[in-house]
């Protein structure tokens, strides 16, 4: 018989793409996982994962069962949750947020929320927060939107692009635009929670600029102040400027990001969440209006 082990399990291979770190998110040991995968594997009759030293992928089988363990974690959820409280279990909201989120707007949009829902945040990366969402483990998150994501679940907030941004009293400072090259004896700070971190990697490669590192972390605060005192350069969303870094256009470089709400709908569809989300969401797209003239345009 299948149990509520197995799909954990399950899911959590396919949301981390390793064993070792699938093994790592539920706390179990690997061989431990390894022995209930091939257990669901004998219970369904067929491999779930194909399986080499470079990735771990779902077989045709397996895309075919995760739709469905998806469903039954859910399902297991809600049976954890029966017989709770219906009016405390609606009011119950966590809320998952990328790391890169800016936090002036981070707190207008709990606040909105507050009136509704007692808030719990969970902070993580993107593929995380997205592979809780798919799992019933958070009910919303803040989140970088794909270029194809749409539909009644997604609340897209606004839009804006990435820019370099230098000390106010550096050289550069000034300059409409200038070469990647001319970047290639700079010192770069790396803001670890960049979207786009990879990306601008390749970019300046493609340009012979491989800089030395002054600074590499999550906190994105802190990387700014770091390029406000001089140390060195970073890329990052205008609307995360603060004082005494100015903007500079480099040639090529022309990434945007679209920040947005992405809920998980069996939630949201709730008779006693959607009124409350309703609300709160008018004065969201108040407030990301607010944003998007005032931190956005005004920076670009």
């Amino acid at each position: 018989m299948i149990k509520r082990a197995h799909i954990r399990q399950f899911l959590a291979v396919v949301d981390a793409g390793s064993f070792t770190q699938a093994a790592h998110r539920i706390r179990v040991t690997q061989p431990a996982l390894s022995t209930g995968i091939a257990e669901l594997e004998r219970l369904v009759g067929t491999p779930l994962f194909i399986r080499n030293r470079r990735q771990i992928r779902l077989t045709e089988a397996g895309g075919g069962f995760l739709p469905i363990a998806r469903d039954l974690e859910r399902g297991f959820r809600a049976a954890d949750g029966f017989g709770r409280d219906d009016q405390r279990q609606a009011s119950e909201l966590k809320f998952g947020v990328i790391r890169s989120a800016p936090g002036e707007l981070l707190q207008a949009i709990v606040a909105a929320l507050r009136p509704g829902f007692s808030i719990e945040l969970v902070e993580n990366s993107d593929s995380e927060l997205r592979a809780a969402l798919g799992s019933g483990r958070i009910h919303m998150a803040l989140l970088a939107l794909r270029s194809d994501e749409c539909g009644d679940h997604v609340r897209p907030l606004y839009a804006e692009p990435l820019a370099m941004f230098i000390a106010s009293d550096h050289p550069l400072a000034g300059r409409i635009e200038v070469d990647p090259e001319e970047l290639a004896a700079e010192t770069m700070i790396a803001r670890r929670s960049c979207e786009f971190l990879d990306a601008t990697s390749r970019f300046f490669t493609r340009h012979g600029v491989r800089p030395r590192f002054a600074l590499r972390s999550e906190s994105d605060e802190r990387c700014l102040r770091m390029v406000a005192a001089g140390i060195g350069i970073t890329t990052a969303p205008v609307s995360l400027a603060i004082d005494g870094i100015v903007p500079l256009k480099v040639a090529g470089y022309d990434f945007h990001r679209a920040l947005g709400l992405v809920v998980d709908p069996a939630w949201s569809g709730l008779s006693e969440v959607a009124p409350r989300l309703a609300h709160a969401f008018e004065t969201i797209g108040a407030i990301a209006a607010d944003w998007q003239r005032l931190k956005v345009d005004a920076a670009a």
